[in-house]
């Protein structure tokens, strides 16, 4: 250990342990285990999956480079309270202890939103005012002013939990969800969300090891969170200074700094020698895409066409397939299964064993018409839609010819 004086005080060299502790990371449906890796990748230990969540533990830093970095993550919360309550009234008791003029101002604002479930605490709204009630209330005794309630840009987002009779109180470090990467300059009728098509690509297996092709592309989404990952730019690095830490008391300003330089600094650093394309029948919805691939810079790292699917040929050699087709909610096709039928069609005619094809869908009945057995379905969740992500392997000549060709 190195002591030395400086200006008259003793500076010690030998950094001193950073506090760690428990996190909370929101996520979608099935994407709990890509962001458990992500995390794991980060440096956060003690991680353990939850229901669209993950639990982990680490430092500041930690909890800042868990909101630049993570593709999958929705949200990166910090509980700072936990306790029992049995009626309103002991939740109101047990909030207004909380020493809330450590963590907020009187100035500022905040929002809760709370869950609950159980049969103690049946409406979350209620809890949410009660839990309101307490702080303001401790503000105007001790301060005689209180911080406002701000449902849409808050300084301060507080998450309410309530399971039965156990409470738990958590600091949203993010602010806006983490979808928002900040990226889209134009959108079409139905985006996907920006973490769903990270997810996507993860479950997919994209390791930016051979090329990437959208036939459906619509505004983008997913062929710029597949061009972000191969040029290694973090899934924030389009968001600018908006993160929820960024107004806390213990913000620090040199060390936020530091992460994202490190980060930064990353940055084409994969050597992606692939080639990534997107298409779509849509001349406006392709426009809207080069605007954002313009904004992003990553025009030059995605070739776009214009037309029908079926009319492209896929990029030579190795290549993942990943869509988004119309489900018929949002975009209206005249005939929906005429559409999947040919979307199967045009897979198997042009898309041989070097490529492999998912696609997400809402439309069970639709997909039926595909024609071609997915070997793999897993449950995901695009806005208030229950979907499947499918996977279809494909192949040259006939299904027996395959096997065959496997056996020997």
């Amino acid at each position: 250990m190195i002591i030395q004086k400086s200006h008259g005080r003793v500076v010690n060299e030998t950094a001193a342990p950073r506090e760690k502790f428990k996190m909370v990371a929101k996520t979608m449906v099935s994407l709990e285990e890509v962001l458990a890796d992500e995390l794991r990748a980060l440096g956060a230990e003690n991680v353990e999956v939850l229901n669209r969540a993950v639990e982990f533990e680490g430092d500041m830093r930690l909890l800042y480079r868990a909101n630049y970095c993570c593709r999958t993550a929705l949200a990166i919360l910090k509980p700072f309270a936990e306790f029992d309550a049995n009626d309103d009234q002991e939740l109101y008791d047990k909030v207004y202890k909380i020493r809330w003029e450590k963590m907020l101002d009187c100035d500022g604002t905040f929002m809760i939103d709370s869950t609950t479930s159980g049969e103690v605490f049946i409406h979350s709204y209620y809890a949410a005012l009660k839990t309101k009630d307490a702080i303001v209330d401790r503000f105007r005794r001790n301060f005689g002013k209180r911080p406002s309630i701000d449902t849409e840009e808050p300084d301060y987002k507080i998450n309410l939990h309530i399971r039965d009779n156990h409470v738990t109180l958590l600091m949203n470090s993010s602010g806006d969800s983490l979808h928002k990467r900040g990226y889209r300059q134009g959108v079409g009728v139905a985006p996907i969300n920006e973490v769903l098509a990270a997810g996507l690509l993860k479950l997919a297996g994209w390791k930016c090891d051979c090329n990437f092709y959208d036939p459906m592309c619509g505004s983008g989404t997913m062929l710029i969170e597949a061009a972000m990952m191969a040029n290694n730019i973090p899934a924030q690095y389009y968001r600018g200074n908006r993160f929820g830490f960024m107004k806390w008391k213990e913000f620090n300003l040199g060390e936020w700094k530091s992460i994202k330089a490190e980060e930064d600094r990353k940055i084409g650093s994969l050597d992606f020698e692939g080639e990534i394309w997107g298409n779509d029948i849509d001349e406006q919805v392709i426009q809207q895409c080069e605007k954002n691939l313009e904004y992003t810079k990553l025009h030059h790292d995605v070739m776009l066409h214009i037309g029908d699917f079926a009319d492209q040929e896929p990029p030579e050699g190795k290549t993942l397939i990943v869509t988004n087709p119309p489900y018929g909610e949002r975009i209206k096709v005249e005939d929906l299964n005429a559409m999947y039928e040919k979307l199967g069609d045009t897979f198997k005619q042009k898309y041989g064993k070097d490529c492999e094809v998912w696609l997400i869908t809402s439309d069970f009945e639709a997909m039926k018409h595909i024609g071609l057995h997915p070997s793999k379905k897993i449950p995901v969740q695009n806005g208030s839609l229950d979907c499947r992500f499918l996977k279809f392997e494909l192949y040259e000549g006939s299904k027996k010819a395959k096997y065959q060709q496997d056996a020997e």
